[in-house]
């Protein structure tokens, strides 16, 4: 099992970075990276830019990582264009037991609005005994209510690619929230809480999903991505940007 002491820091020089609105002001509440946790990365004890760490890895295309100072500490800018995407990667993980909670907190300065059906993932969790490539966290632009939403989704498995957006969990714009995830798969089930609220929608297991009408069966999760994807190119706005502080992994619910 590998635990995290000390967290490290990335930045990946893909494409411009975005500047960082004067300066962010940062999420509410302390960084909590406790020697029981699986993963824990608060970006307090990194370096400005980057990279400088063995501890985790990055995965870009058309996007940046970069730490830069926030009012609470510092904080991870995930930066991309268009259809680009900017992951922090944690791999070789190993989860006693069969429940892995994941925490993060976030501020998003703007969704897509185009092109219609856009979806993103800021989560991404892989692993052995299932190819479904779970997305915890991410979601979709639905020309059709209008609005952005966000819902639990995957690919690459036997369900195929599909991003089940709720209506009853609209997206916030230029705010850090708090979001955790679980992914349960002795119950094979997935879910989410927003500062510290769960919505029942934002759910999926084994029968009930956004898929192909056959069974969603969880991965034994080895690696994990944080960070920003988006699928289609001709975005609106032409480059995304967000920041990311206190992430954590862990086999119990760590909370906000």
């Amino acid at each position: 099992m590998r635990t995290f002491f000390a967290a490290v820091v990335t930045a990946a020089l893909l494409g411009a970075a975005g500047s960082v609105p004067a300066v962010a002001s940062g999420p509410a509440g302390p960084a909590s990276c406790g020697r029981d946790l699986l993963f824990c990365e608060s970006f307090d004890r990194q370096p400005l830019g980057g990279p400088a760490t063995t501890e985790w890895g990055v995965d870009t295309r058309n996007g940046t990582l970069t730490v830069e100072r926030a009012r609470h500490g510092r904080v991870l800018h995930v930066h991309t264009v268009d259809n680009g995407r900017a992951f922090l990667r944690i791999d070789d993980l190993t989860v006693p037991g069969d429940r892995l909670f994941g925490r993060m907190r976030l501020r998003v300065d703007a969704f897509p609005t185009a092109p219609d059906w856009a979806h993103f993932t800021l989560v991404e969790a892989t692993g052995t005994g299932s190819s479904e490539v779970v997305r915890p966290v991410g979601g979709q632009y639905a020309p059709t209510v209008p609005g952005v939403f966000w819902g639990v989704g995957a690919d690459g498995g036997p369900t195929g690619d599909w991003t089940n957006w709720r209506e009853s969990a609209p997206v916030t714009e230029d705010t850090w929230q708090c979001f955790e995830w679980k992914l349960d798969r002795a119950g094979n089930q997935v879910a989410v809480w927003i500062d510290g609220v769960a919505n029942p929608e934002l759910t999926a297991s084994t029968t009930e999903h956004g898929g192909a009408g056959v069974p969603f069966v969880l991965p034994a999760v080895n690696t994990v991505k944080v960070g920003w994807q988006l699928y289609q190119a001709g975005t609106t706005p032409t480059t995304f940007d967000l920041w990311i502080d206190d992430v954590a992994l862990s086999t119990r619910r760590l909370g906000c």
